[in-house]
């Protein structure tokens, strides 16, 4: 099936020495999936003021948009919506605050059993892999992420 339209995504990628990289941890429409925090632009808006609002939204943090990491080059189906075609894309951000919602390093750590739920958690470097997230162009960004570690 050709898609009809675009949804495009973006997403922040927060690491730290000591922790790790931060994730989100999400239910919603049955599913359970691990993923970067992040979500859709909307119409009018930048890529970076996208991501510092999502950010905001969801985890009361300020950021800094800091690199660009990645942008979907190839054709990507939305996992929820079958006539959507997904562009993701990346940035490295820096926290300029502490978040205001609570951090786990517990998997799916929901204060509450909602259809729709989420919360956010490390991973530690030594447990972050690929397979730690769910999505197909995440899993993309985190092998990039660990090669770049490597490089260093």
């Amino acid at each position: 099936m050709k898609p009809e339209a675009f949804t495009i995504r973006v997403y922040g990628v927060l690491t730290d020495e000591v922790k790790g990289v931060l994730v989100s941890d999400e239910q919603e429409q049955g599913r359970r999936f691990t993923k970067f925090p992040g979500g859709g632009l909307e119409l009018g808006e930048g890529t970076k003021d996208c991501l510092r609002r999502e950010w905001r939204e969801e985890l009361g943090q300020e950021i800094s948009v800091t690199d660009h990491l990645y942008t979907t080059d190839f054709f990507q189906p939305s996992a929820f919506h079958a006539d959507r075609q997904v562009i993701s894309i990346y940035y490295f951000v820096q926290a300029l605050s502490d978040a205001a919602v609570k951090t786990s390093i517990v998997p799916f750590d929901f204060s509450s059993s909602n259809e729709v739920s989420q919360s956010f958690r490390w991973i530690e470097w030594n447990r972050f892999t690929e397979d730690a997230l769910t999505l197909p162009i995440d899993k993309i960004v985190a092998t990039m992420i660990l090669e770049k570690r490597r490089r260093r």
